[in-house]
């Protein structure tokens, strides 16, 4: 194995499967770190934790746990991948993790870059934007577990890290890699929020760390590692093969974003069968993932289930309940669901949202997911073993239509 990556979640380390897929890379997703040794043909790994909302001390150690076997597989380089809207509270997780990571790996000059252009995330002048809106204006102010108020990356990472924070530019990074290595030699902090606008200066950026063991940020960090191997004659010739999956077909929808609201809206507009949860239903014991289930498996064409409420309304049941209680009932009635419907015959399961996706997967006791073909900027198709494929969609992800087209291409 050459490239060591740990993902903060299911869905985020599908992401980054998909970007190395794409140049070539024969790469395997985990959930959880794994008990065995990774076949020999492995070339990037990503265990694939779902520690981005839980205690800091619990996440430390987990990706320190990864870190060991990624190690053990003879990685060369790590990356710690977390979400491209940065989602962390000012305690972590993602400064807490990564100090733990250099400090293990003796690493120095660490970037920081969750940019990911194909979906609209840019960071310039250390500020994030989503689209042409500052990530505070994005959405995700309203997030109900991460929400993001200040989008200068520099003030929230400092407010996490023991150390304060640097900055490369974009005006360095458009002269190129070795401008980018010569002005990280020259930052008096461990930590270095990078700008990156385009692809290209992801690629830029990802050649300049090629000699880098730890580097952070989003899917289009790894943009320029797969080349950096390639160069120097490390990567197989033959690329990953995909074959596609029969059979019935399901959706769940756990995520509140304008992206996934939007595409449960036009999954209703289409004609397609949906059935709304209440999570104030789900909390009572009214509406139980059997019911869900069974209506799914009743319906023809592709059912959707999905608790995808306003802000407003999700803000509403978490002051009756709390928030880490609705969380997990949501979590436990999906995963649940996911259970039945696959044991009923379902062969092709999608799923929105981070938590929705990591509770899916792990309730299914999937371990070792196939990265195979993009459906959708960031989210791949995955074989999760003889007769089931998945699509786990981040809920700022995707199209409008992105179900129906994730259903086709799961059948391949």
């Amino acid at each position: 194995m050459l490239l060591g990556c740990i993902g903060d979640d299911f869905t985020g380390s599908s992401d980054l499967g998909n970007t190395l897929t794409r140049a070539g890379m024969r790469v395997v997703q985990y959930s959880g770190t794994p008990a065995t040794p990774a076949a020999p043909d492995v070339e990037a790994g990503i265990v694939a934790l779902k520690s981005r909302t839980m205690p800091v001390a619990e996440a430390v150690r987990l990706s320190l746990e990864a870190l060991d076997w990624l190690r053990a597989q003879g990685c060369r380089q790590f990356l710690f991948k977390y979400c491209s809207t940065f989602d962390s509270t000012p305690q972590g997780n993602i400064g807490p993790v990564a100090e733990a990571l250099a400090d293990a790996l003796k690493a120095d000059r660490v970037i920081f870059c969750p940019a990911f252009s194909a979906t609209g995330r840019t960071i310039f002048q250390g500020h994030l934007f989503v689209g042409d809106r500052l990530l505070s204006e994005s959405g995700m102010e309203n997030h109900p577990l991460t929400p993001m108020t200040d989008p200068d990356l520099r003030r929230w990472l400092a407010l996490q890290a023991r150390e304060g924070v640097g900055h490369v530019p974009a005006a360095t990074v458009w002269q190129g890699p070795e401008a980018v290595r010569a002005a990280l030699r020259a930052q008096d902090h461990r930590f270095v929020v990078a700008d990156a606008i385009r692809d290209q200066d992801l690629v830029v950026l990802g050649q300049a760390v090629a000699d880098q063991v730890l580097l952070t940020g989003g899917s289009g960090i790894a943009l320029g590692l797969p080349g950096n191997f390639r160069a120097q004659g490390l990567l197989s010739a033959e690329g990953p093969q995909w074959r596609g999956q029969a059979g019935p077909v399901a959706a769940l929808s756990g995520s509140c974003s304008r992206a996934t609201r939007g595409q449960v809206a036009r999954h209703v507009a289409d004609g397609q069968p949906a059935m709304e949860i209440d999570p104030e239903a789900v909390m009572a014991g009214r509406t139980t993932a059997r019911d869900a289930a069974g209506w799914a498996l009743s319906q023809k064409g592709l059912p959707l289930v999905y608790s995808s409420a306003d802000p407003d309304a999700v803000r509403a049941v978490q002051s009756r309940h709390g928030a880490e209680a609705v969380a997990h009932r949501l979590d436990a009635f999906f995963a649940e669901c996911a259970r039945l419907l696959v044991a009923g015959g379902v062969t092709r399961l999608i799923t929105a949202g981070g938590e929705t996706s990591g509770a899916v997967v792990e309730g299914l006791g999937v371990k070792t997911l196939e990265i195979g073909p993009e459906i959708d900027p960031g989210v791949p198709a995955i074989r999760a073993g003889e007769t089931l494929v998945l699509a786990l969609k981040s809920g700022n992800f995707g199209a409008e239509d992105f179900f129906a087209k994730a259903a086709e291409r799961l059948a391949g």
